[in-house]
C-alpha cells in the first residue's frame, strides 16, 4: 500500500463509523499562545477538553502536522540517527467530544489493524494503565487479542496529562513488535526499534487541580494518535520510516543534488536534511519565519542543523530550498496551502542558507580547530567559552554544536555556554536604562503597593479632562484613583499634561506603569493635600498624534500581512506622536512596488472610513473566536481587549485609538530598512507629523535648488577654464600654419584643418590666426559631428589695397563643401555638408585667392 492509500483508508474508516473528517489545523497555532508548534492531534480541540468550547460534531477524525522540536516532547537529538523520530510528522487521530468511550475506542483500533489492515495479531501489544481495569477488561474480552500481551504500566508510559493541571486520563497504547524475538514482552516501552508504539488511545475522564487531586469530568472524551509515518512503514514492510515513500521521493531527490548515493555512509545527513526541509516547508507554509527568538530561532536551528549535515555530502552552495518543490508535490494533495505558499518558502528558505553560508564554513573550521585542542589535552568536554563564541560569532546554535561534537566523541560544557548566555542577556538589561530618573520603575512602584489599582479611564474622549483623587505622592511621581493618563506599554509611549489643584497646577512630563498601578511623573512642587479632588488633563493635541499613529501601525500590520503574506509577524513597534516604528518578521528588503502598494492600501482602507469597534474586558476565548491576531510570547489574561476596524484589522491590543479610520487622515511611509536578520523595520508619519515631513521636503528641494543653482555655476565657470586651456593649447598649433605660407600675387596664405568642438571655438582660433598673421588670408577648416566648418580670416592692409572680403571668400570656398556662409571683412564662417572633400577645399583656397 502506498502512504496516500494508507492515509485515505484511515478517514474512511472512521467516516463510516460516523465520524466527520475535518482538515489539519496550522502547525503554527497563532491562537494559542502557549506552544511554539502544534504538537498533537488534540491541539485544534484543547478549548473542547477544557469545556472552553464545542463543535457541530461529536466524533472527527483527521490527519494533523505536528513538529516536535523542544520542551517536553523534544524528537530534535534522535532524528536521523535513529529510523521512526521525526521534527516533522503526521499524527492520524480519531476523537469522541463526550460521544463514545472505551470500548469503542480500543474495539475499532483492533479493527483497523487487524481486519482491515490485516497485521499480525500476535505481534501486537496493548498496554494500559496500572489501575484501569475497565479497559485491561475490553482488551481481555471485547478484542482477541492474547492476554498475555496485554500489559500494565505505570504514570509514565500510560497517563496522559494536558498539563500540570486540566483534563487528564489514562491511556492505552498498541505497539507491535517487527523483530524476531517478537513473542517476549520485555521489549515493549523498552526503547527498542524493533517494539515501537504506533497508536496512543487516551482516555479523557479526570481534571486535576493545582493540588494533584483527580476529580470525574461531566463529560469523556476520546482523543487518539497515531503516527502516520511509523505505520506506513509497518504497512510497507520497511524497517525505517525513511524507507517508505515519505521520505524515498526526498532522498531520491537529494542523492541527484549531491551525486552522492544513499548508503550507510552517508545514511545520517541525508535523513536529517529530509527530515527537517519537510519541517521548513509546512511551517514556513503556516507563516512561521526563521529568526532569533521563539519558533523562528527553533526554525533556524533547524535549517543551520541540516546546512551543515549538508557540507557532509559536499553540498556548499545553497540547496535546502531546492529540496521545496519535490515535499509539495508529493504532499500537496492533502495539504494545498504548501503548493499555494511554494515561492514565499522557497525565498525564504534560500535567504537563510545564503546567510548561514557566509559564516558556516569560517564557523566550522574554527570547532575543528577546538575539537583538536581539547583533543590534545586529553579531555572530553569542549570548552563553554569555545562553545558561545561558535553561537554568537558564526550563529551555530548550542545543539548543533553539541551533535559536532558528539560525533568526535567528545561533549560541550552546557552549564558554562548557559553561564555565558545569561551575562550576556544581563549586559544588555543593565544597558537599558530606567526611563524615570535612572529608577527601575517596577522598583519605585513597588514602594506604592499598598495602593489600590489605578482606573485608567482614558479609552473615552469625553475623560481626557478627568476629576480624581490624589492618593500619594513624592520622588517625583504621584498616583491617582482613576486616571485618563495612558501609561506606557505595547510599544505606546506614555501621556502628558497637567495636574490641576485647589490653587495650583503641575505638568505631567512621562505615565508610566507597573502591573495596574500608574505613575505620573511630574515637574515642580505640588502642595495639594493627598485625598483631595485634583483634575487630571491629558494633552489632547499630543494623545491625538498617538492614537492616529496607534492605529495606523495595525493598519500597517494588516496591509503587509496581506501583501508580503501571512508571515508577517509584529517584533518590535513604537508609538509615539511624531511617528510610528514597525518592526517585522520578513525575509527580504521591501521593493518600491511593494512599499508603494503597502501604502496605498492602507490609504485607501483609511478612506473607508471604518467605525472602531473597542471590545473590552471580554474573555480571553471570545476574542480567539473573532479571529483576532495574537502571537505566540505575548502574555494574555483572562480578559483581553481587542481593537477591530472592520474586517481588515483585528488584535489584541490594550492601547488607545482613533473612533473612525478616516481621523488618521493619511499615512507616509517615509523608511524601510533590516535591523535584524530576518527582521525588517518600516518607520512612518501621520496627521501633524505629515506636514512636518512635506515641510522638511519642501525645504530640502529649496535648499537642493539652491545647492544646484551653486554648483551649476562652478560647473559653468569650470567649463570656461577647462575650454580656456584646451584652446590655449590648440592655438599652440597655428603657429605651424603661420610658420608655413603659400605665396599668390605678393598675398600670403595661410590655411590648415584644426581640431575645435564647436564655431565658437572655431572663431577664437581665426582671432588668434588673425593676430599673428602681419598681412595676409587665413582659412581655418574643421569637421564637427560629421559636418564641415570653417572660418576666414584677412589683415586690414588686404582689405583696403587688394579688396579681399573675409565674407566674399568663405562664401566661395563653402560651395567645395556644399555649403554656403558670410560675415564681415575681417572674419567671417561658413558651413558645409561633405566633409570628404576637405582636403579639395584646401587644395583649391590658393587658386581661389
Amino acid at each position: 500500500m502506498t502512504s496516500i492509500e494508507i492515509r485515505n483508508q484511515f478517514f474512511e474508516f472512521f467516516r463510516d463509523k460516523g465520524h466527520k473528517i475535518v482538515p489539519s489545523s496550522p502547525v503554527v497555532p497563532f491562537d494559542d499562545p502557549t506552544l511554539l508548534f502544534a504538537n498533537a492531534g488534540m491541539n485544534q480541540f484543547k478549548d473542547v477538553f477544557l469545556g472552553q468550547g464545542s463543535r457541530e460534531y461529536n466524533r472527527a477524525a483527521d490527519t494533523q502536522k505536528c513538529i516536535r522540536v523542544s520542551g517536553k516532547h523534544n524528537d530534535l537529538e534522535e532524528v536521523g540517527h535513529d529510523t521512526y523520530h521525526h521534527t516533522f510528522f503526521e499524527m492520524l487521530g480519531n476523537w469522541s467530544f463526550g460521544d463514545y468511550y472505551k470500548e469503542e475506542a480500543i474495539v475499532w483500533a483492533w479493527e483497523l489493524l487487524t481486519d482491515v489492515w490485516q497485521l499480525p495479531k500476535e505481534r501486537l501489544y496493548a498496554t494500559v494503565y496500572r489501575t484501569d481495569d475497565e479497559a485491561f477488561e475490553i482488551w481481555k474480552n471485547k478484542t482477541d487479542i492474547s492476554q498475555e500481551n496485554i500489559l500494565r504500566f505505570d504514570e509514565k508510559d500510560n497517563f496522559w496529562e494536558m498539563g500540570d493541571t486540566g483534563p487528564c486520563g489514562p491511556c492505552s497504547e498498541i505497539h507491535i513488535n517487527i523483530g524476531d524475538d517478537y513473542k517476549n514482552p520485555k521489549w515493549v516501552n523498552a526503547g527498542s526499534p524493533e517494539c515501537i508504539e504506533i497508536w496512543n488511545l487516551v482516555f479523557i475522564q479526570y481534571n486535576k487541580d493545582q493540588d494533584g487531586n483527580l476529580t470525574e469530568l461531566p463529560s469523556k472524551h476520546v482523543d487518539t494518535g497515531m503516527g502516520f509515518e511509523r505505520i506506513c512503514a509497518v504497512l510497507q514492510n520497511k524497517k525505517s520510516n525513511y524507507d517508505t515513500d515519505v521520505f524515498t521521493p526526498i532522498l531520491n531527490a537529494i542523492e541527484e543534488l549531491s551525486g552522492i548515493s544513499y548508503s550507510e555512509n552517508n545514511m545520517i545527513p541525508m535523513r536529517v536534511i529530509a527530515d527537517h526541509v519537510r519541517t521548513l516547508t509546512f511551517a514556513i507554509a503556516d507563516g512561521a519565519v526563521p529568526g532569533n527568538d521563539g519558533r523562528g530561532y527553533v526554525l533556524r536551528r533547524i535549517l543551520r542543523r541540516a546546512s551543515r549535515y549538508g557540507r557532509k555530502l559536499n553540498l556548499k552552495d545553497p540547496f535546502l530550498y531546492k529540496l521545496v518543490t519535490v515535499v509539495i508535490q508529493h504532499m500537496k494533495n492533502v495539504f494545498p496551502e504548501i503548493e499555494a505558499n511554494e515561492n514565499n518558502i522557497k525565498k525564504i528558505i534560500l535567504g537563510e542558507e545564503e546567510s548561514f553560508n557566509k559564516t558556516l564554513d569560517r564557523g566550522l573550521e574554527l570547532f575543528d580547530e577546538i575539537a583538536l585542542e581539547t583533543e590534545k589535552a586529553d579531555k572530553k568536554i569542549i570548552d563553554g567559552a569555545a562553545v558561545f563564541k561558535l553561537y554568537d560569532t558564526f550563529g551555530f546554535p548550542f545543539d548543533l554544536t553539541s551533535v559536532m561534537a558528539k560525533e568526535r566523541g567528545l561533549t560541550v560544557d552546557e552549564p558554562g555556554f548557559e553561564k555565558l548566555m545569561t551575562e550576556q542577556k544581563e549586559r544588555a538589561r543593565s544597558a537599558t536604562k530606567s526611563k524615570i530618573g535612572g529608577i527601575n520603575v517596577v522598583e519605585h512602584l513597588a514602594n506604592s503597593s499598598d495602593l489600590a489599582d489605578t482606573e485608567f479611564v482614558g479609552y473615552d474622549y469625553n475623560n481626557f479632562e478627568f476629576d480624581s483623587n490624589l492618593l500619594s505622592l513624592g520622588d517625583g511621581y504621584l498616583f491617582l484613583d482613576k486616571t485618563p493618563f495612558y501609561a506606557e506599554s505595547g510599544g505606546q509611549i506614555g501621556d502628558t499634561g497637567r495636574i490641576i489643584g485647589s490653587d495650583e497646577e503641575i505638568i505631567i512630563t512621562d505615565t508610566q506603569k507597573s502591573g495596574n498601578l500608574f505613575a505620573h511623573k511630574y515637574e515642580g512642587e505640588f502642595k495639594t493635600n493627598l485625598g483631595e479632588k485634583i483634575k487630571a488633563v491629558v494633552d489632547i493635541s499630543r494623545r491625538w498624534d498617538i492614537m492616529r499613529n496607534h492605529t495606523a501601525t495595525h493598519y500597517l500590520h494588516s496591509a503587509l500581512r496581506e501583501i508580503l503574506g501571512e508571515h508577517v509577524k509584529q517584533s518590535g513597534s513604537y508609538v509615539g506622536p511624531d511617528r510610528l516604528r514597525f518592526d517585522f518578521a520578513h525575509f527580504q528588503k521591501l521593493s518600491v512596488e511593494e512599499l508603494i502598494d503597502i501604502e496605498a492600501l492602507i490609504n485607501d482602507k483609511i478612506r473607508e472610513n471604518t467605525p472602531l469597534h473597542h471590545h473590552r474586558n471580554i474573555p480571553f476565548e471570545e476574542a480567539k473566536k473573532m479571529g483576532a491576531l495574537m502571537f505566540f510570547g505575548d502574555k494574555y489574561g483572562d480578559k483581553v481587549n481587542v481593537v477591530q476596524f472592520g474586517e481588515f484589522s483585528k488584535e489584541f491590543c490594550g492601547g488607545t485609538h482613533v473612533q473612525n479610520s478616516s481621523e488618521i487622515g493619511l499615512i507616509k511611509i517615509v523608511s524601510e530598512g533590516s535591523v535584524a536578520s530576518g527582521i525588517r523595520r518600516i518607520e512612518a508619519v501621520t496627521g501633524i507629523g505629515i506636514q512636518k515631513y512635506i515641510d522638511e521636503q519642501i525645504k530640502k528641494v529649496f535648499q537642493a535648488d539652491e545647492k544646484l543653482a551653486r554648483l551649476s555655476e562652478e560647473k559653468k565657470k569650470l567649463e570656461k577654464e577647462i575650454a580656456g586651456l584646451k584652446l590655449q593649447d590648440k592655438l599652440g598649433g597655428i603657429d605651424d600654419i603661420i610658420n608655413s605660407p603659400e605665396k599668390v600675387g605678393g598675398v600670403n596664405v595661410y590655411k590648415g584643418k584644426v581640431d575645435v568642438s564647436g564655431m565658437e571655438e572655431l572663431k577664437s582660433m581665426g582671432d588668434e590666426l588673425r593676430n599673428k598673421m602681419k598681412s595676409g588670408v587665413g582659412l581655418l577648416v574643421a569637421e564637427v559631428e560629421e559636418k564641415v566648418q570653417m572660418v576666414c580670416v584677412v589683415t586690414d592692409d588686404l582689405i583696403k589695397d587688394k579688396k579681399l572680403i573675409a565674407g566674399k571668400i568663405v562664401g566661395a570656398a563653402a560651395k567645395i563643401v556644399g555649403g554656403g556662409g558670410g560675415g564681415r571683412p575681417h572674419l567671417a564662417t561658413a558651413g558645409g555638408k561633405d566633409v570628404s572633400k576637405i582636403d579639395e577645399l584646401l587644395e583649391k583656397f590658393r587658386d581661389l585667392i
